[in-house]
């Protein structure tokens, strides 16, 4: 569908087209979708889109690609999954990449994606908000920039792809303001080196807070960790074979319960009986309740031995805070230097995205479960919302490209793959340059 002609259209015949657009200082036409987030989920979907002919224009609030890996994450952080499960599509790991990337390589293969799919994001705007205007038909977005300046975008396709971990999560603990010492969340966190010789509480025992645990314990700090709930704790690798790739391929032979029950005899032989150590296992299976909840397990690289040595300490939950102190939930009382969150992520869609029959306004997730979850009404999509990490975002990402296509074939000729590509140049030269 030829976006710039039937807004044209609109406006011919539409008196209240004008004064409807008039409200924002500065408009622009977009022939193609709007895509909200330039993460791997956005860098996804632009790619897809382009490897069939449409054009697409990305807008990003931050100043760079991906920006929670390369803003908010810790220095000794890598893919906690092998790269074959978290490529985007089109385009695989270099071959001399490690199986588990680090950091640093992760974001060099998405720049190099990027180039290579010439995606050049808006950078340094903020959407808020979003909203379809039934009047004509289309998504009007609304971005304010760096000066302030406010934006007004507008498209017949909007693709929310700012996925599961847009926010940090920080907890309020009675007495936060009186405690007196350094609390910061993981997304503030980058080395252990700062915190040597430390007393450290990390809260939260998920893959993020046990890696935190194992990098201050590198740099002679001693950490504390906080496991308020129940918590699967797999190796990352059984027999030779990544968890995570050995669980894919019994899947497509075994129930998935059964698979689980193997998962816990491995972990059991290899890492002896969590429960022991305060690690107590919830009583789903690891795969069903990641099925059910989207709760990770955690695979563990190394900070299970630490807190079997004693190296770390495993706390129960916090009652409040007191001057460099920490009062826990069974009432024993401990001196801390320093607090670390890794308390995780959520959504933001519902503080920038104005409807109410896609999105959940409680969580930010799709209301429908993966995989069904990607696709809304009015030309409204999600990718990166799957709790399925890369792997789910890549999917989507597919699935909204072919949706498209689709869509403009049954639409027949006002969109063929000539046209298409006279969009593709009329967008790229006539766009505002990022």
């Amino acid at each position: 569908m030829d976006c710039s002609r039937e807004i044209e259209g609109k406006q011919a015949h539409d008196p209240l087209f004008d004064k409807i657009m008039s409200k924002s200082s500065r408009c622009v036409f977009v022939p193609g979708p709007v895509i909200v987030g330039a993460g791997p989920s956005g860098l996804a979907v632009a790619a897809c889109l382009r490897s069939k002919g449409f054009p697409s224009m990305i807008l990003e609030r931050s100043s760079c690609i991906a920006s929670l890996w390369q803003l908010k994450t810790y220095d000794r952080l890598r893919l906690h999954l092998p790269k074959q499960f978290c490529e985007l599509p089109l385009m695989g790991f270099p071959s001399e990449f490690p199986t588990y990337p680090t950091k640093q390589q992760f974001i060099h293969y998405l720049e190099t994606y990027a180039r290579k799919f010439e995606i050049r994001p808006r950078f340094n705007e903020t959407v808020s908000p979003a909203d379809y205007d039934k009047v004509i038909g289309f998504w009007r977005v609304k971005t304010v920039g760096k000066k302030l300046e406010e934006t007004e975008y507008v498209c017949r396709c909007l693709v929310a792809a700012t996925g599961e971990n847009a926010e940090a999560v920080v907890p309020k603990i009675d007495g936060m303001g009186e405690f007196g010492g350094d609390i910061r969340h993981t997304s503030h966190y980058k080395s252990g080196k700062e915190f040597s010789g430390k007393k450290v509480l990390v809260v939260g025992c998920g893959n993020s807070g046990m890696e935190v645990c194992l990098d201050l314990c590198n740099y002679r700090a001693k950490p504390s960790l906080v496991v308020r709930d129940t918590v699967h704790v797999l190796p990352r690798e059984m027999l030779g074979k990544s968890t995570f790739g050995l669980s894919m391929c019994l899947l497509k032979w075994l129930p998935m319960r059964l698979v689980d029950r193997f998962l816990l005899i491995v972990s059991r032989l290899m890492l002896g009986d969590t429960a022991r150590l305060g690690l107590e296992r919830p009583e789903l299976g690891p795969l069903e309740l990641k099925d059910l909840s989207g709760k990770t397990p955690v695979l563990d690289v190394g900070t299970l031995a630490k807190i079997k040595s004693g190296d770390v300490k495993v706390c129960p939950g916090i009652k409040k805070l007191k001057r460099h102190t920490v009062e826990f939930l069974d009432g024993k009382m401990e001196n801390f230097d320093a607090i670390i969150l890794a308390t995780g992520y959520k959504s933001n869609v519902p503080s920038w995205l104005k409807e109410e029959d896609m999105f959940s306004e409680k969580d930010g997730f799709p209301k429908r479960p993966f995989p069904n979850g990607w696709k809304g009404e009015c030309g409204l999509y999600a990718v990166g919302f799957t709790k399925r990490g890369i792997l789910g975002a890549s999917m989507d990402a597919k699935r909204i490209a072919e949706d498209l296509e689709r869509c403009m074939k049954e639409k027949a000729a006002p969109y063929d793959h000539h046209q298409r590509s006279v969009l593709l140049l009329k967008s790229s030269s006539s766009s505002p340059s990022p």
